[in-house]
């Protein structure tokens, strides 16, 4: 049933087929299942066939004998006769009372009548199911005499299927339907189609998870606009800023001064660093950046990145702290990105700070993970900005982070470098009363836990 219904081209036109062939069926089984129950209906036509040829030949009004028909006259006084075809048959007893009596034993059926003087007449024809087909001749004959009532059942039940099968059918393909047409959109880029449906079934959920997919496809498109826009402003800044000193150079506006030449170094720099962020997140995302996991204590790491921060001058009076639980266990990660990630986050904390607040660095045990904080007194993060905190070249405040000579990406950065290590890093914030980022590491294994393991 499976192969032939590939060929139909709709869903409507294959439920239809489907429900039209079960109405067959079962019509098909009820009509041998009531015919095969009711196969003693003509027998008991044929005893009162019998029966009405007993009655008129009582009152003379036989005028022919059929065939195969034997009629025993048994007078009040004297022997039977048989009178018509005779039969090697039983001749059934007469009753006790002088009332008809008719009935069907094994293949004979059989009637006997009272006759005004007093006599019996009784006739006994054979009954077409004997032999050796029996059941299956009666039921068949039977069968035979109502095929137009089933075969009209059957087509009355069969159009009606196919109606309510088709009306069925078009409000379950529907969402399909729709969903066929958004995807032709999705193909031209407009990913703003939504599947509308309120069925909990499995098309229900397939429109459900569309939508889902739809909503993902435009937030990815959306990003990617984004990220071509961000990575083009970012990269036309320092383009330009250097084409122009060379323009005015090569003009003779201006010398080679160590002072031009040192504000064309920043720009290359700015350009340098854009570029092997880039190329870091591309293999973070892409899982191509191996981990070289290391033992090491966390403290060091914590010290050297607060110490580069007040080194460049990016503190600009706000106070950096280190505060280490006491008994830190050491952390199995890798340093080089676990101090890129904690650059980040210090770095990106101290410029939404203003001067004379701070910027913390804790980190505590947590069962197996240790959890570092960094945590600030800056101005805050609105909450409709923490969702898409992390992702690439979103900022909170545009024109404050691009004077601060941001990329954009750090956080973005350290997202995927928290992630490769099996965490998440989290932000938590309010407003003008700082803001907190949070991530655990995994904790190196004590020797007694590498003893039981080996």
């Amino acid at each position: 049933m499976t192969r032939p219904l590939h060929r139909l081209p709709t869903i409507r036109a294959k439920l239809g087929a489907v429900i039209v062939f079960a109405v067959a069926m079962t019509i098909v089984i009820s009509y041998v299942a009531i015919g095969f129950a009711l196969r003693d209906t003509p027998r008991a036509s044929e005893a009162l066939e019998a029966l009405d040829i007993a009655t008129r030949y009582a009152d003379g009004s036989l005028s022919t004998i059929p065939d195969d028909t034997m009629i025993v006259v048994r007078p009040a006084v004297g022997e039977p006769t048989v009178v018509g075809t005779r039969l090697d048959a039983p001749i059934p007893a007469v009753p006790r009372e002088r009332l008809p009596k008719w009935g069907v034993q094994r293949v004979w059926s059989s009637a006997s009548v009272p006759t005004n003087d007093g006599g019996w007449v009784t006739v006994v024809r054979p009954s077409p199911s004997r032999g050796s087909l029996g059941r299956i001749s009666v039921t068949l004959g039977f069968l035979q005499s109502v095929w137009w009532q089933f075969l009209l059942a059957g087509a009355v039940a069969g159009g009606i299927a196919l109606v309510v099968a088709r009306w069925l059918a078009r409000g379950m393909t529907q969402p399909l339907r729709d969903m066929a047409t958004a995807a032709r959109r999705l193909e031209v880029g407009d990913y703003s189609t939504r599947v509308g449906t309120e069925s909990r079934d499995e098309v229900g959920q397939l429109a459900q998870a569309f939508n889902r997919m739809s909503d993902e496809l435009e937030h990815v498109e959306g990003s990617r606009r984004d990220l071509v826009a961000n990575v083009s402003h970012e990269l036309k800044t320092p383009i330009a800023a250097i084409r122009a000193h060379l323009e005015n150079l090569l003009d003779g506006v201006e010398r080679p001064e160590p002072a031009t030449l040192q504000v064309m170094l920043e720009q290359s720099d700015r350009l340098t660093r854009l570029v092997d962020q880039l190329l870091d997140l591309s293999e973070l995302e892409s899982g191509d950046l191996p981990l070289r996991r290391e033992t090491f204590e966390l403290a060091p790491v914590v010290s050297r990145v607060l110490s580069e921060i007040e080194m460049a001058g990016h503190a600009g009076g706000v106070e950096l702290r280190d505060e280490l639980g006491v008994g830190l266990p050491p952390v199995d990660a890798d340093a080089e990105r676990i101090h890129q990630v904690l650059f980040n986050l210090v770095d990106n904390a101290v410029r939404f700070t203003p001067p004379g607040g701070s910027v913390t660095v804790r980190a505590e045990r947590g069962g197996d993970a240790v959890r570092i904080d960094v945590a600030d007194t800056g101005v805050g993060i609105a909450p409709e900005h923490l969702p898409r905190l992390f992702e690439r070249f979103y900022r909170v405040d545009q024109a404050r982070s691009r004077g601060a000579g941001g990329t954009g990406i750090g956080l973005a950065i350290a997202r995927s470098v928290v992630e490769a290590h099996g965490g998440q890093l989290r932000a938590e914030s309010e407003l003008g009363r700082g803001s907190t980022f949070s991530f655990e590491l995994p904790a190196a294994p004590t020797p007694a836990q590498l003893r039981r393991g080996a």
